[in-house]
C-alpha cells in the first residue's frame, strides 16, 4: 500500500455527482455532513487530478452510471486488490449496494482477473482493509465489515496471506457514520504508518509496534478533518487534506514528501479524504 502507483482508478465528480440536482437529493439520505457543490466540487477536484498526474501514472475513471450515489466518487471500497487479481466488495451500506457490480464490469472490460466476490451474508468494504506486509493484512470489523465478510476474504486470498488480523471497531458515531479501520490509520512507507490511536485497539497497536512500525500520531484537533486520511503515492510520497498542519509538519519531519489539497467539498462534507477517492490497483518498486 506505500510503493509507488502505475495505475488507479478514479471517479470524477461530474460522473459520481452529476449535477446539482442529484446532490440535493441523495446527500441527506447518505448521511453527508453537509450539502456539495457540483460546481465547487468539479474545480477542486481537477486540482486534486493534477496532484495525481505528478506522479507519472496510468489513471482510469468509472464512467458515469445513475443506478449509484454521489458515493461512487469514492473509488477505494468497492473493491480489495491482491497479486491474482480484484476481490469485490459486499457492501455495507446499502446505498452503496450498486457500485461493486460497476467496478467489476469496468475491471473486466480493461482484462483486469477477478478473483472473486464477497457474498451475502458476508459484508466488506475496501476502507476497512490494510496491508501491513506482503504476506499480513488486517481488517477492521465493524458497522460496514463483518466476521463472514473476513472469513470470505481471507478464502479468497488464500496462500497469499499467512495472517488475517480482525481488528474490532468502535461504536463511535454509530451505524450511519462512515468510520473504517482505515479512518484510524494510513500507512506511509514499509515501516511507518500514521494512526489515531485513541480509536485502535491495544493490541492491535501494540502488534504494530512489535514488529517495528513507527507510529506518527494525529492529534485529536485534526483527527474530525481527515488528518489520519493520508494517501501514499510511493514511500514517503503522500497527499493528504488541506487544514491539518500538525499532521503535516509532523509527517515532514520524518521526511515524508507532502501535497495537499482542498478537500472541504470533495472529502469532508462525504467524509471520503484522498484514500477513499482513489483505488490503486498496481503499484510496483522503483
Amino acid at each position: 500500500m506505500v510503493s509507488p502507483v502505475k495505475s488507479i482508478l478514479l471517479k470524477h465528480p461530474k460522473d459520481a455527482f452529476i449535477n446539482q440536482t442529484k446532490i440535493d437529493k441523495e446527500f441527506i439520505q447518505l448521511n453527508y455532513l453537509d450539502k456539495p457543490s457540483f460546481e465547487k466540487s468539479c474545480i477542486d477536484y481537477e486540482k486534486f487530478l493534477n496532484l495525481i498526474k505528478s506522479f507519472n501514472l496510468e489513471i482510469h475513471f468509472l464512467p458515469i452510471h445513475e443506478s449509484t450515489s454521489l458515493d461512487s466518487i469514492y473509488t477505494h471500497d468497492p473493491c480489495i486488490i491482491s497479486n491474482r487479481g480484484v476481490i469485490i466488495c459486499n457492501m455495507g451500506k446499502k446505498e452503496r449496494s450498486q457500485e461493486p457490480k460497476k467496478i467489476k464490469q469496468y475491471f473486466q472490460s480493461i482484462g483486469i482477473p477477478i478473483l472473486g466476490q464477497i457474498k451475502e451474508p458476508g459484508k466488506l468494504e475496501g476502507g476497512d482493509v490494510v496491508w501491513i506486509n506482503e504476506k499480513t493484512i488486517a481488517v477492521g470489523e465493524g458497522y460496514r465489515s463483518n466476521k463472514e465478510g473476513i472469513k470470505q476474504l481471507q478464502t479468497l486470498l488464500g496462500d497469499l496471506v499467512e495472517n488475517v488480523i480482525t481488528v474490532p471497531l468502535p461504536h463511535w458515531n454509530g451505524p450511519h457514520d462512515c468510520l473504517h479501520l482505515m479512518s484510524n490509520l494510513s500507512p506511509i512507507d514499509h515501516n511507518l504508518f500514521l494512526v489515531y490511536s485513541r480509536l485502535l485497539p491495544v493490541q492491535f497497536r501494540k502488534y504494530l509496534l512489535r514488529h517495528k512500525i513507527e507510529l506518527i500520531e494525529v492529534p485529536d484537533e485534526e483527527y474530525d478533518s481527515m488528518g489520519c486520511n493520508v494517501l501514499a503515492m510511493a514511500n514517503k510520497k503522500v497527499i493528504m487534506m488541506k487544514g491539518n498542519p500538525i499532521t503535516k509538519k509532523k509527517l515532514e519531519q520524518k521526511g515524508v514528501e507532502v501535497q495537499t489539497y482542498d478537500g472541504s467539498e470533495i472529502s469532508l462534507k462525504g467524509s471520503g479524504g484522498p484514500t477513499c477517492l482513489t483505488r490503486p490497483f498496481f503499484r510496483k518498486e522503483s
